[in-house]
């Protein structure tokens, strides 16, 4: 058995179990926010910790599940998987439509050197880095720095470059702009339901779970034996199973998160649900099994800045030279 085969048995939608999966989510998430602005208002802040926790995974779980829904993956049909995307995007502040191309652009272009555009995080080659200039260089640290990438990363994209993301105009603007506009129209219900302490509540959820979304975003992709190539030389299964990772981070990570540390197996099959996705790899035969990245390894993984083409792998910045030792006469 290879392992599309065996992967192909996990493609089986359920609606049953997408349904808790998704409605689920908006179980916890609501109930969450509303004890949460309840608790604030009350003047106990740090009491109100647990449930904006549940908040913020409730909106994480929601943007991997829209995930999910682009891909056709979490429902039977596709006219469910739609509508389900949808509602999701409003909550998760990405439009549905073209979060989906984009997303799609991505699949389509992993590991590709010649499309790095399609990425959600930017990687120079260690030849590119030797022929910048000192700007580009500069710019290209502060981008890759975790304390800039992380927060500011998060901030810029979910709440300034989602209002009108990239390929927008391609894909539709009457879809981007009926998105901004029910999102808008939730937080004005939001302020009528739980005031400013549920607009609160929320600013600092979504801030949360945006920082959330880079950091599983980044470490995805970025870790020491990645791959990256040019066609012709360019291969699915390596982009695919060695381009992606498998991030061991716990059993409750995994569910606060949709199961999209293993990522590895959706890029190869992106057909199976989230909800089979931790089974699928934690049963794999031993032929099979695939290497999973822990957390000491996926902290030591934002030290990784350049993809050196010739050792194939992502290393640090060159170190500074030393300056030469003036001979002795």
């Amino acid at each position: 058995m290879d392992i599309r085969e065996y992967l192909k048995a996990f493609t089986q939608k359920d609606n049953r179990i997408a349904s808790l999966s998704f409605f689920g989510t908006f179980a916890a998430f609501f109930p969450g926010l509303y004890f949460a602005a309840r608790i604030v208002d009350a003047g106990y802040w740090w009491a109100a910790a647990p449930f904006v926790m549940v908040v913020t995974f409730g909106l994480t779980r929601l943007y991997v599940l829209q995930h999910d829904l682009g891909h056709y993956s979490l429902f039977e049909r596709k006219w469910q998987n739609d509508w389900a995307g949808v509602l999701a995007s409003i909550f998760t502040f990405t439009p549905y439509r073209t979060g989906q191309y984009n997303h799609n652009m991505h699949h389509a272009y992993l590991g590709n050197l010649d499309h790095r555009d399609t990425t959600e995080i930017f990687t120079m080659t260690k030849r590119e880095w030797d022929a910048a200039d000192w700007k580009t260089r500069l710019g290209y640290r502060l981008y890759r720095n975790p304390a800039i990438l992380i927060p500011v990363g998060g901030l810029f994209t979910y709440f300034i470059a989602y209002r009108w993301p990239k390929n927008a105009a391609k894909i539709g603007v009457a879809g981007v702009l009926a998105h901004n506009a029910l999102m808008f129209t939730w937080f004005g219900l939001l302020y009528l339901w739980l005031g400013w302490a549920g607009l609160g509540v929320l600013a600092v959820a979504a801030v949360i779970a945006a920082n959330m979304g880079v950091f599983m975003v980044f470490l995805q992709h970025n870790f020491e034996d990645t791959y990256w190539e040019r066609k012709p030389d360019l291969d699915f299964r390596m982009a695919t199973l060695q381009g992606s990772s498998c991030l061991d981070l716990g059993h409750w990570w995994d569910i606060g998160t949709c199961n999209i540390a293993y990522h590895d197996i959706h890029h190869f099959m992106p057909a199976i649900p989230s909800y089979r996705l931790r089974k699928a790899h934690h049963g794999m035969p031993e032929h099979l099994a695939l290497r999973r990245i822990k957390w000491p390894e996926a902290f030591a993984s934002f030290r990784l800045k350049l993809w050196d083409e010739e050792a194939k792998r992502l290393v640090p910045f060159p170190k500074s030279p030393k300056a030469a030792a003036i001979p002795a006469e």
